[in-house]
């Protein structure tokens, strides 16, 4: 397992064949130096600079010349963005098809790795061993490694009690930046056995059939399909508001909008928790960028860059949602800054994007990403906008602007119903009622997250985990080989 000494824990790993492929810093620097255009461990480059310095003057310019024609331009086009953006949701919830999944029953099963990255997890640990024991998957075709940080002994103790089978490794990640899930994620790649690896959190609990659902997804995509998403469910709605809240729309992403990318063979902004993926295919890409907080978006959309696809797969991974606004603002920063570092790298040469991707791809990726980061900024100003319209006496907003906020609610509503529909969650109906209570809470997260990408860029604010009770899984009677 290595030594919570870091300079010892070098000096071991020098020693390894991994050491002598990528260098002694391979899990932190391997993917920065192998595509340095495409890791984020720069903001931006002096392109981009200069295009947002010329687009800012430009704007000032045209504020300044013909107020009136630049406003009604910018209304215009916002109207149209989010009049996209709204079809688009009410497309993916319109859209009910739910996700089949067949089980895989090989004649020889092939290895898979299960990296578990921990950090201040001591609590939950070994609930973590335990949702992975439960697994439908032979135990002698398993290869996890439990990632704990050098100087998280605590975590280090929980798991080296939990981990006595020897299909479970415990590995010791060097405490160095970037202090970041994905540099323990590229640790844990170099020492993997499998064929497919997946990912899970400290908190998860896998459906104990998922990784035979995954291997039957391979079997049927053909060697380009990289990877397969697990949908993400809450399972401690009742705990808070914010908590419910936070349960809709996962409920949204994971069941109405990644299936409807998937059926468009359009890339996927992946989760990051329970994607499957083809080893090969995974080092192919080069793996994690470290200097990415939102790790799993980043890889999802460098997969399509290389002519990989990626599916979904029915069978769930139950989390645990945020309870207080505290932990769901940090969270939600991270999220948000990571989206940036993330549309910052693909737009760095954006006709060379454009060309990897495919036009249609391209266009997806502005909808989905860009124009979500615009939407966390926008959910405050305008919240605040139709508020005072709706009290004003005066016509502050044209019959469009209600028109669109009312029909924006309307869809986020139908998409929590079906979302509901297809988990059998009433609590995400209960969401619906005060989700535009909610919203406008993004722009707090977003205006934090811009600070970060100026300043703080790969500060990765941990989520605390194991600080509510959670509604008991359904764990289901594994159908074994």
């Amino acid at each position: 397992i290595g030594s919570p000494d870091n300079q010892k824990l070098d000096e071991d790993f020098a020693k390894t064949p991994e050491f002598r492929w990528l260098g002694k810093h391979a899990a932190r620097f391997g993917f920065h130096r192998a595509f340095p255009r495409r890791s984020a461990k720069r903001r931006l480059h002096f392109t981009q600079i200069v295009a947002l310095v010329a687009l800012g003057v430009g704007l000032f310019w045209a504020l300044r010349t013909s107020p009136a024609v630049t406003f009604g331009a910018l209304h215009a086009g916002a109207l149209a963005l989010f009049t996209i953006a709204i079809l688009w949701r009410l497309a993916a919830a319109a859209s009910l098809a739910p996700v089949k999944s067949r089980l895989a029953l090989p004649p020889t099963w092939p290895t898979y790795t299960i990296l578990c990255p921990l950090y201040h997890e001591a609590n939950v640990v070994s609930g973590l061993v335990a949702a992975i024991e439960r697994l439908d998957y032979p135990r002698h075709a398993l290869d996890v490694k439990l990632l704990i940080e050098g100087d998280d002994p605590d975590t280090l103790a929980a798991a080296l009690a939990a981990a006595g089978a020897a299909h479970i490794e415990v590995i010791i990640v060097p405490a160095t930046a970037p202090r970041t899930k994905p540099k323990a994620l590229n640790a844990g790649l170099l020492r993997a056995r499998g064929d497919y690896v997946v990912v899970y959190d400290a908190e998860d609990r896998p459906h104990p059939q998922q990784l035979r659902a995954a291997l039957g997804a391979f079997e049927d995509g053909g060697e380009r399909l990289a990877c397969v998403q697990a949908p993400l469910v809450i399972d401690n709605a009742d705990a808070s508001w914010i908590a419910r809240q936070f349960a809709a729309e996962y409920a949204i992403q994971f069941r109405e909008i990644l299936p409807l990318l998937a059926r468009l063979d359009l890339p996927l902004p992946l989760g990051g928790s329970s994607n499957h993926f083809r080893t090969d295919a995974l080092t192919t890409v080069g793996g994690w960028d470290s200097f990415n907080v939102t790790e799993d978006a980043d890889l999802g959309y460098r997969f399509a860059r290389e002519g990989f696809h990626a599916g979904v797969i029915a069978h769930p991974t139950w989390e645990e949602a945020p309870v207080t606004f505290g932990a769901w603002l940090g969270q939600r920063t991270r999220w948000i800054k990571g989206h940036m570092q993330t549309w910052a790298v693909l737009m760095r040469n954006p006709f060379r994007t454009a060309r990897e991707m495919g036009l249609g791809a391209f266009a997806s990726m502005q909808l989905v990403l860009a124009g979500g980061i615009v939407a966390t900024f926008a959910h405050g100003p305008l919240a605040c906008i139709v508020l005072i319209a709706a009290l004003s006496p005066y016509d502050l907003l044209g019959p469009a602007d209600f028109t669109l906020a009312l029909f924006g609610y309307s869809v986020a509503a139908f998409a929590a119903v079906t979302a509901s529909a297809l988990s059998g969650s009433l609590s995400h109906i209960r969401a619906a009622l005060t989700m535009p209570f909610y919203w406008p809470l993004s722009s707090l997260a977003a205006a934090r997250a811009l600070f970060e990408f100026a300043f703080r860029p790969h500060h990765w604010a941990k989520t605390a985990h194991g600080v509510s009770i959670r509604a008991k899984a359904p764990t289901p009677a594994p159908l074994s080989p």
